[in-house]
């Protein structure tokens, strides 16, 4: 971050890369209040902010400010007692079933973590496929909060939410 802006750090995108990769790999897995059970950060939640699909990356801009935005999402999964989105449905996906790859269609389940941390509205996605561990997908900026319809959001989520200290000012100020 820095303090510069994306264009200015875009040269750097393959440090930015690699200095990502290393601290989403300390992060191994954390428990989730809200899901009461550990949430895995796996390849495919780093591979799904690098691409959007098998053969599609992301912008580079785009996979920067998710990279960006990886501490803060590890953050929300540790401290959340509650969930904001959750979609059930039914998908051919591909699973490794004893060492092999199969398709095959699964239950797949997303949660999404709605939270204001550090002057920045995050979504955190969470993706369980059958009955294989829960896994961290994705996060996905929302920029600083400011449409009334994103604070009854935050307003009406239940549980306490996460706060830091700050985040009451950002609050008042964006409904001016």
């Amino acid at each position: 971050m820095n303090g510069k802006t994306l264009e200015e750090r875009l040269p750097n995108y393959l440090e930015i890369r690699k200095n990502s990769k290393e601290l989403y790999d300390t992060f191994n897995k954390v428990f989730s209040p809200a899901l009461g059970q550990h949430i895995h950060f796996t390849s495919n939640g780093f591979n799904h902010l690098i691409y959007k699909n098998a053969k599609k990356e992301r912008e580079k801009s785009t996979q920067i400010l998710r990279f960006d935005l990886l501490e803060r999402a590890k953050v929300v999964l540790e401290r959340s007692t509650t969930y904001q989105e959750f979609e059930e449905d039914m998908e051919y996906t591909r699973v490794n079933r004893h060492g092999k790859y199969q398709s095959m269609n699964l239950v797949v389940k997303y949660w999404g973590f709605v939270a204001v941390i550090e002057k920045f509205r995050i979504k955190v996605v969470v993706r369980q496929v059958g009955n294989s561990k829960a896994e961290f997908y994705s996060v996905i900026p929302a920029w600083i909060t400011k449409q009334y319809r994103d604070l009854k959001i935050i307003n009406n989520s239940t549980g306490k939410g996460l706060k830091y200290e700050n985040d009451d000012e950002v609050l008042k100020n964006a409904t001016n």
